[in-house]
């Protein structure tokens, strides 16, 4: 059952996001190449923070707001109504790391952390994926040896976002190999910039370099960097994802919900070689149609989604079902831009810059990979939603 009833309270807080998004936003285009984005992005955070508008759902003690999933929600649908990135160097602090640390950390641990996240002060990134084990977090080989008060770690992790960017890394590795692979994994918070650690940039398809591989030589992390127990990570890992897979990308999809609607603008704009324009083509005017209702398909999942979270407190495993359906219409709807975009998109293509079409096009490959495929995506809700024999 879906109840996200807004109340008048709710609908004027609205008002009140969008107007402060509206007065406030930057007003300079976020920098590409990522040479000046660290900034940039912490700038922007200190600005919501000290406007009253950082962790809207977060604890008080921690420096949120304390308010519900709903106003969370509604932060998030104006703030992509705005047209501003649904991810930045600070989505995993604020989206992983920080809700994680919330749930499981000790207080040390958060007087440390939150703080300097919310005030944008600190830049996350995160350290699960390997070579060996992507969708298989659970094959993960990253080893770490307890040493007195120390874990000395040894080993690499992948496609970890911003690590060139970061001050910390939430950081998966093994430090029990004896039993059954979900067991003897920790998750730790890790000084990115520790002796010992190497961070090496990725350049990908869009011509972005916004993820790295990272090595560990004998890096040296304190023990009372352990969240949760020690050998007992996977279910603190689960958390993180659960989060990950939940409200975070609240705001990519309302842009989303913007980007089909300037499809829809450019098929009016565009012509055919009879001169007609595209949106005169039944079979163009029909595949727009259907994916502005999967867009609002999308819309009603995330709902129901934050309705469930709303009542027992913590994002499920249906949030797979909302990142699944995501990241394949995302990637529908790029390459229907291509599609009526026709020969141009091949010039576009050869002068490609990041954003517009092609480069929605060319970064949309990435969606059904990165948060877990969509493979495994379909594996938990067959497991964990549907209750389907393994």
């Amino acid at each position: 059952m879906v109840d996200l009833d807004f109340t008048v309270d709710q609908r004027e807080f609205r008002e009140e996001v969008r107007t402060w998004l509206e007065e406030h936003k930057p007003t300079q285009p976020r920098p590409h190449g990522y040479g000046d984005i660290r900034e940039y992005d912490l700038a922007w955070q200190r600005t919501q923070y000290e406007g009253g508008w950082a962790g809207i759902s977060w604890p008080t003690e921690y420096g949120g707001r304390g308010l519900s999933l709903l106003e969370q929600l509604i932060w998030y649908e104006e703030y992509g109504r705005a047209g501003l990135p649904g991810m930045d160097a600070t989505f995993v602090g604020l989206n992983h790391a920080g809700p994680t640390l919330i749930a499981r950390a000790s207080e040390a641990q958060k007087n440390e952390h939150l703080p300097r996240i919310l005030r944008g002060e600190a830049i996350w990134c995160q350290g699960f994926s390997e070579p060996g084990a992507g969708s298989d977090l659970a094959s993960l080989s990253t080893r770490a040896v307890v040493d007195g008060d120390e874990l000395v770690v040894t080993g690499q992790k992948i496609w970890t976002s911003f690590a060139h960017l970061a001050d910390w890394q939430e950081l998966l590795v093994r430090t029990d190999s004896s039993g059954r692979k979900h067991h003897g994994i920790t998750w730790v918070i890790c000084d990115i910039r520790s002796p010992g650690i190497d961070v090496r940039e990725i350049k990908t398809i869009d011509g972005e370099s916004e993820f790295a591989e990272v090595f560990y030589d004998e890096v040296r992390i304190p023990l009372s960097n352990v969240v949760g127990e020690l050998d007992g990570g996977w279910d603190v890992a689960m958390s993180t994802l659960s989060f990950e897979r939940g409200t975070a990308f609240t705001a990519s999809q309302v842009q989303l919900a913007s980007t089909v609607e300037r499809l829809i603008a450019l098929a009016r704009e565009r012509t055919r070689v009879d001169g007609r324009t595209l949106i005169t083509d039944d079979h163009v005017a029909h595949r727009l149609a259907e994916v502005k209702a999967e867009v609002a398909a999308l819309r009603a999942m995330t709902y129901a989604g934050i309705s469930r979270a709303a009542r027992t407190g913590t994002p499920g495993a249906e949030g797979s079902i909302v990142k699944l359906y995501y990241s394949e219409l995302h990637k529908k709807v790029a390459r229907l831009a291509v599609e009526l975009l026709g020969v141009d998109a091949v010039e576009l293509v050869s002068r490609w810059v990041p954003g517009g079409w092609t480069g929605d096009y060319l970064s949309s490959f990435s969606l059904t990979i990165g948060g877990g495929t969509s493979e495994i995506q379909r594996n938990i809700i067959g497991d964990r939603v549907l209750g389907l024999p393994r």
